[in-house]
């Protein structure tokens, strides 16, 4: 029993399901057919009130002349503010001021075509100078609204072209660290011409400690004429201690010191 109400209910909402999207795709359709209607209906008038603008010189051709300038400024602003809105929440106050000037302009054009109609031309004659000073104020104020709009947008897409190519800048930058480390790298590696050199190299004791170190060469004798003389003893490491030199090398005699001979008894 209660698998049957469950179908039940299941059917119940399959069905509240599919009225409610038949109503929604019913209600779109007629809104678009509404909008292709008023659209058609719109390229329509403005075709006649052209072609009366030149068909028919005087008065109905300057009412032709103020319809065609009223509507075209109210179609293009308020198409500049439904395409910058969505982007720009501040355009609120701006809809709402451009709602209220819609309104004059709705009542000006109704004005304007029932003067169309009116068969009296000097009437329309006596009427027209008040209606062209309406219509350009109404145009003025559309215009003026239209600009400042486009002018706004053109400025958040500039400032926000500017902020991008400041963030892409930063972002080449941390992507190419290497480069900035390359310059410190090569001073580190390459030292100056007056820069000194490793400790140790190519260094040599000063003039005055070869001196010390050098032995002072004294007189040979006839045995000794026929030797080699002896390499030098190396110097000392720079920094060592000088010590007293062993005994067996005390004992030793030099090669420039006399050997002393035994006297003959004789």
């Amino acid at each position: 029993m209660e698998a049957i109400w469950i179908l039940l209910l299941l059917f119940v909402l399959i069905m509240l399901l599919g009225v409610y999207a038949a109503v929604r795709t019913v209600r779109a359709a007629k809104r678009g057919i509404d909008r292709t209607v008023h659209q058609a209906r719109r390229t329509v008038e403005e075709t006649r009130l052209r072609a009366r603008q030149f068909a028919q010189p005087g008065a109905a051709g300057d009412l032709a002349q103020l319809r065609l300038s009223l509507r075209g400024s109210m179609r293009a602003t308020e198409q500049a503010l439904q395409a910058a809105a969505p982007q720009d929440r501040s355009l609120s106050e701006s809809l709402g001021l451009f709602q209220r000037l819609s309104a004059h302009g709705r009542d000006l054009d109704a004005d304007l075509k029932r003067l169309e109609q009116e068969p009296d031309k000097a009437r329309i004659a006596a009427l027209l100078p008040e209606l062209r000073q309406r219509t350009q104020r109404i145009t003025h104020s559309a215009d003026s609204l239209r600009w400042a709009v486009q002018e706004r947008t053109q400025r958040l897409a500039h400032d926000d072209l500017d902020s991008l190519g400041r963030e892409i800048e930063l972002e080449t930058g941390a992507l190419r660290h290497w480069t900035a480390a390359e310059p410190e790298a090569a001073r580190t590696e390459a030292p100056g011409p007056g820069a000194p050199g490793p400790a140790g190299a190519g260094a040599r004791p000063a003039p005055e400690a070869e001196a010390r170190l050098t032995p002072e060469p004294g007189p040979r004798t006839g045995s000794e004429a026929g030797r080699e003389p002896e390499s030098p003893p190396s110097p000392p490491a720079l920094g060592a201690t000088p010590t007293e030199p062993p005994t067996w090398q005390n004992s030793w005699q030099k090669p420039w010191q006399e050997p002393t001979r035994p006297e003959n008894p004789a």
